[in-house]
């Protein structure tokens, strides 16, 4: 696909998957020869530093929620878009989405669609009117799972694709297990279960925090790493000090790569996913995992990882021991993880079918080289 025009990406708050996807994006394009100019919060920036794949960025502070500051994000947007005069507007994620839809002035709108609507309460019926306003607003819309992809056809969305998020190939590790086991406290022997992501109720951590407070009695008992920052640290880390659970929140870490080759069993407790990154990278580099069997988890991993039901604490519980328990069962699912990554698309895979959906609504021939 020869397609090299001006692209805006779109994105709002974020420190995970998405913003990481947007990094991904962004380089894949610059270097296929595209303009990329990325519109977001600062703080985006400051986490993920698009420039140094060779964007430009704008600060645009689109609100994490439906509010007042929506009128300020969709000025602040027009006015960037119209410096930038992208020939498509890709937006990630239904708030940017929303704020791209009114900001746009005629230009064509990809949105990319990456989580389902946990909303509950009085914010419920407002973010699912967002969410009916950009499925219909949308030129094209690309879900990172297909039930994300039958949702957004329910909704009204006129033209909605399957647009598989590949994570970034995790560098090589850099220190030994043993230097990481010592950093936290960890005896060789003792057995080291990790998890990795944003700190938010979606994760389900509370599910394996409850779990991990019955493995303390154990012999030896296992520690529980979770890596990441996010909105539900305070919840989380008072949740562990009352079931006195082993486990160990690190905040955001740039050290996967050294963590995973430190770990005994790598853990997703979510409640939704699509793709998740660190559900790629664990079986990419040969984790045994287990995972909940939620949004696009089983298709991404096959009979690669132990799938259990979301918020069942005894599944968890008896997942982890079982594997714990079992040498031989580690290393067969050891095994197949980078064999059933091995079919996965690859970053540039991702980048040139998002260049296919630019080239179906802007011919190459019209856009900017």
């Amino acid at each position: 696909m020869s397609w090299t025009g001006r692209v805006a990406l779109v994105l709002a708050s974020s420190t995970g998957g998405v913003g990481q996807h947007v990094v991904s994006l962004a380089g894949g394009l610059t270097g296929a020869g595209c303009t990329v100019t990325v519109c977001g919060p600062a703080a985006t920036q400051e986490h993920f530093d698009f420039t140094r794949r060779g964007a430009a960025f704008v600060p645009v502070e689109v609100p994490a929620s439906p509010q007042p500051g929506d009128a300020r994000a969709v000025s602040a947007l027009r006015r960037a878009l119209t410096a930038a005069e992208p020939d498509i507007i890709h937006a990630h994620g239904l708030r940017a989405g929303f704020v791209a839809g009114l900001a746009r002035q005629r230009r064509p709108l990809v949105v990319t669609w990456h989580n389902v609507l946990l909303a509950r309460g009085v914010r419920a019926p407002a973010l699912r009117m967002v969410e009916r306003i950009v499925a219909r607003s949308a030129d094209v819309t690309l879900g990172a799972s297909a039930d994300l992809v039958e949702r957004a056809r329910r909704l009204g969305a006129r033209d909605a694709r399957l647009s598989p998020v590949a994570a970034p190939e995790l560098p090589p590790p850099h220190r030994q297990p043993a230097a990481v086991r010592a950093e936290f406290g960890v005896p060789a022997g003792v057995p080291l279960v990790l998890s990795v992501g944003r700190l938010h109720p979606q994760k389900g951590y509370d599910t394996l925090i409850a779990a991990a407070a019955r493995w303390r009695h154990l012999d030896p008992a296992p520690v529980v790493l979770i890596a990441g920052s996010g909105p539900a640290y305070m919840n989380l880390a008072a949740r562990i000090s009352d079931a006195h659970a082993p486990v160990q929140l690190l905040g955001h870490r740039t050290d996967v790569a050294d963590l995973l080759a430190a770990a005994d069993l790598a853990v997703v407790s979510s409640v939704w996913e699509a793709r998740q990154l660190f559900a790629q990278e664990a079986l990419r580099v040969g984790a045994p995992l287990v995972a909940t069997a939620v949004g696009g988890l089983p298709e991404l991993v096959g009979d690669a990882a132990v799938l259990i039901p979301p918020q069942d604490v005894d599944a968890l519980d008896e997942a982890v021991r079982a594997m714990l328990a079992d040498p031989a069962r580690r290393a067969e699912y050891a095994a197949r993880g980078p064999a059933r990554a091995a079919a996965w698309p690859s970053e540039a895979d991702m980048v040139a079918d998002v260049r296919a959906v630019y080239h179906d609504l802007v011919p190459a021939t019209t856009g900017h080289g």
